[in-house]
């Protein structure tokens, strides 16, 4: 009887501290050179991705005061805003609040698959979301000059979960000069992008494991890139970079461990050899 006490307190200790890490945000930041000039410059990049509304402990305020005080020059949004009709309104609360920092070259999204449970709210959705000046793409892209000259292709990928990615539409018309950024949720989209070439892609998905103990073996089911032990961090394939974020929020059960709730700076800059060139 005493080994059931110890093992329920034990369950006990382990949901308390899965619960209270949904609350605690990690700040992360990586830099990545590119081949294409910026002429000296730095683009910042604000990555969220995976707000589950019905299951996430950052609101918008604590949102807010993780990122003041940074440098947005765009923000980028990967999917699996909510699953429901109902948290459209707490979803939109969140762009109001991400609108409001003013990102320099706007703010653009993705769905995800969550969000195709609601696909016939989704219209309404993209309509909300445009209205505050976030720009969804879905197997299509945006080119934005940026300040110095350069030329920032931003290249939405549709879900491939769902099997609505078209790669080829996406990228049609992208021009050979200029940043190819990649904005797309499943991160195994990559290993079928032979075709194309890319600078950098964003993703999440895979909530790096959310409950990530012993190991995430939930996560096999998931595509190849788990086999590969590629479900969190900057990844590398074909020579392409790639950055799988561990999101927001979560699903399921509102509980992390091994595992916390990720916002995520991307710095883009020159090459060293093109900077030192």
């Amino acid at each position: 009887m005493a080994i059931l006490w110890v093992l329920a307190a034990a369950v006990a200790c382990l949901l308390i501290i899965a619960r209270y890490n949904t609350y605690k945000a990690n700040v992360k930041r990586v830099e990545i050179q590119v081949a294409h000039s910026l002429n000296g410059n730095r683009l910042n990049i604000l990555h969220l991705t995976d707000l589950h509304m019905e299951k996430c402990s950052i609101d918008p305020q604590a949102l807010l005061n993780l990122v003041k005080g940074e440098r947005i020059d765009l923000i980028a949004l990967t999917g699996d805003y909510l699953d429901t009709k109902k948290m459209a309104d707490r979803f939109l609360q969140y762009l109001d609040t991400l609108e409001s920092l003013k990102p320099r070259y706007g703010m653009y999204a993705v769905f995800g698959n969550h969000d195709y449970v609601i696909a016939d709210h989704l219209p309404y959705l993209k309509r909300e979301m445009e209205k505050r000046n976030c720009i969804v793409l879905q197997n299509e892209h945006r080119t934005v000059t940026l300040e110095e000259g350069s030329e920032l292709h931003i290249i939405g990928i549709d879900d491939h979960y769902t099997g609505r990615s078209d790669v080829d539409r996406a990228f049609q018309g992208v021009g050979e000069r200029g940043i190819r950024l990649v904005l797309t949720h499943d991160p195994n989209i990559v290993l079928e992008m032979k075709g194309v070439s890319f600078d950098y892609l964003l993703s999440g998905h895979f909530h790096g494991g959310q409950i990530h103990w012993p190991k995430p073996y939930h996560l096999k089911r998931m595509g190849k890139l788990p086999h590969l032990q590629m479900i969190r961090g900057l990844h590398y394939h074909r020579n392409r970079a790639f950055y799988i974020s561990e999101g927001l929020g979560q699903t399921g059960f509102n509980l992390r461990l091994r595992s916390r709730p990720e916002i995520t700076f991307h710095t883009l800059c020159d090459s060293l050899k093109k900077s030192t060139g």
